[in-house]
């Protein structure tokens, strides 16, 4: 019952009683002599109005029904809703509850889990120390053993750097005496060896140098032989012990011999007096200035 088409009520009912009273009413109207007495009039009339409000009828009630209809289906719809929403309440009770039941379970494992994560940040910032402290520990050991390498490669560096200048010196000390032998070609033999040794100490950083006769005196390059301060436009005479750098690094300053100014000139003679035998110093011994101490930093 709750369509409209089931509310609908038979019209032909009213209809046909409304066709009949207009009938009746056109009748009297027509059929009755004339002039229409007041009772006819009434009758007329009342028929009229009768079949009028029979003809209305019908729609009137349908109205009515399809009203209550709606008021019916309005209100079922209602309950429908509110059952609905007594379903809803109930669905979001549970909800409600077992939202609680998680946030309480949830609580729990949370700070269990915080628990475990402030366990874990402390073990690893405990590791962290503890692996900085032997990174430390490792770096100074390390940083200690690169230290002792280091002074070992400086002490050998000085020790060889030591051997090779005496053994410069006592080339030098060779080529000298093979100079001052008056033999030539021992000096040359001498020479080509002691360039030789020369080039190959260069090879290694070592330079030795020696003061061109007739060089004026630089005192950052030369050291005068019992003279501590030499005179500004002082002239070097030879050189009795060569000077050496080590990588571009002055290390010793040449040992050399300056000319006396104040001894007079010697004439050379005209003739040359018949040579001694001169006797060649030592291969190995030093300048008479002595030997110079090497000078490294």
């Amino acid at each position: 019952m709750n369509e409209a088409s089931e509310w609908k009520i038979a019209k032909w009912p009213f209809l046909t009683a409304y066709v009949v009273l207009h009938v009746v009413a056109g009748v009297i109207a027509v059929k009755m002599p004339h002039p229409i007495s007041q009772t006819e009039i009434i009758l007329v009339v009342t028929c009229v109005v009768v079949g009028a409000f029979l003809g209305c009828l019908p729609f009137i009630l349908e109205y009515r029904a399809v009203k209550k209809l709606i008021e019916v289906n309005a209100v079922t719809t209602v309950a429908e809703q509110l059952h609905d929403l007594k379903t809803y309440s109930a669905q979001v009770a549970a909800a409600t509850d077992q939202w609680a039941r998680v946030q309480e379970t949830t609580k729990g494992n949370a700070d269990k889990t915080v628990g475990a994560a402030k366990e874990i940040a402390e073990r690893m910032t405990e590791e962290i120390r503890e692996f900085n402290e032997f990174q430390v520990k490792l770096n100074d050991t390390e940083k200690g053993a690169l230290r002792l390498e280091v002074e070992k490669l400086r002490r050998g560096e000085g020790e060889w750097l030591q051997v090779v200048v005496r053994i410069l010196d006592h080339i030098f000390a060779l080529h000298n005496a093979a100079v001052r032998s008056g033999q030539p070609d021992l000096a040359d033999q001498i020479g080509n060896f002691q360039n030789a040794c020369r080039d190959a100490a260069r090879r290694v950083g070592v330079t030795p140098y020696s003061a061109a006769p007739e060089e004026k005196f630089d005192a950052q390059k030369f050291r005068a032989h019992g003279v501590e301060t030499p005179p500004a436009d002082a002239v070097i005479a030879e050189t009795l012990a060569p000077g050496l750098t080590f990588q571009g690094r002055l290390i010793r300053p040449a040992l050399v011999r300056l000319h006396d100014v104040n001894a007079p000139e010697v004439k050379a003679p005209e003739a040359p007096a018949p040579a001694a035998e001169a006797v060649p110093e030592k291969p190995g011994a030093a300048p008479e200035s002595g030997q110079l101490a090497l000078e490294a930093e």
